[in-house]
């Protein structure tokens, strides 16, 4: 396959950014996403150009760090896949790809692809953890938890904090994330002591990072690799209301 890639390139988070043309001649239907990305550095840094800066770790599809938008679709055009797992088979031979990165108030650019999440961690550490002393584990059977509670518990945690679901909204909403935080601890017993202050520790936080409102457009859903349900926002909103009641 013989590719044209359109790639963002910033040097810093003060630079102007701008699209640079490259050519990605005989690429291997079989090769992933960011192993063409490789086969490209290598090929700038042995002409004595600045390689082409994006996040990876795992490579798995486990980490959410190989976050890119691709012809204007976070992580491209394969539902439930991430940038890394996506393979070129997908794209035809001749096309023109457009390679930037995720476009959010919250996610400043740092270079060329890659920006900073951070603000999904600082959601976080505001209250998406269990705080209580809970002991050692117990026996499995010894706490009953209802089948579907598990289920939908096991579905929310499942989200990796890659901010598809941020750069898919045109509001910059982080809801679906927030909303998978607070449904995996929400549905659990061992977060229940703290699960109206930790909705509204979270959605505070959310709102001072400069993440947009929700209208329930439901690209997030669409984006996200891990296909997290809408549903864990409408538990979401649940809990804030029944926090809001509470405290007034």
């Amino acid at each position: 396959m013989n590719l044209t890639l359109k790639i963002w390139r910033q040097a810093s988070p003060a630079a102007a950014g701008q699209f640079v043309v490259y050519a990605a001649p005989d690429v291997s239907p079989d090769m992933s996403f960011l192993e063409m990305l490789d086969v490209l550095n290598e090929r700038l840094e042995g002409s004595g150009e600045r390689a082409i800066a994006f996040d990876h770790d795992c490579r798995e599809g486990i980490c959410g760090a190989c976050s890119m938008m691709i012809n204007g679709v976070p992580h491209g055009p394969a539902r439930g896949t991430t940038t890394c797992q996506l393979h070129m088979r997908h794209f035809r031979d001749g096309q023109t790809i457009v390679i930037e990165p995720f476009r959010a108030r919250a996610f400043p650019v740092l270079r060329d692809l890659i920006v900073d999440r951070g603000a999904l961690d600082r959601i976080i550490q505001s209250g998406g953890y269990v705080s209580v002393a809970t002991g050692n584990a117990p026996e499995a059977n010894a706490v009953p938890v209802p089948k579907d509670h598990l289920e939908r518990a096991m579905d929310a945690a499942a989200c990796i904090g890659c901010g598809a679901c941020v750069a898919a909204c045109p509001n910059g909403s982080a809801v679906l994330f927030t909303g998978a935080k607070v449904t995996h601890l929400g549905l659990l017993p061992q977060g229940q002591p703290e699960r109206l202050r930790r909705v509204e520790a979270m959605v505070e936080r959310m709102d001072l990072e400069g993440f947009g409102g929700c209208t329930n457009f439901g690209e997030c859903h669409e984006a996200c690799p891990k296909e997290i349900p809408l549903s864990t926002i409408a538990r979401l909103n649940r809990d804030y209301l029944k926090a809001f009641l509470h405290t007034a």
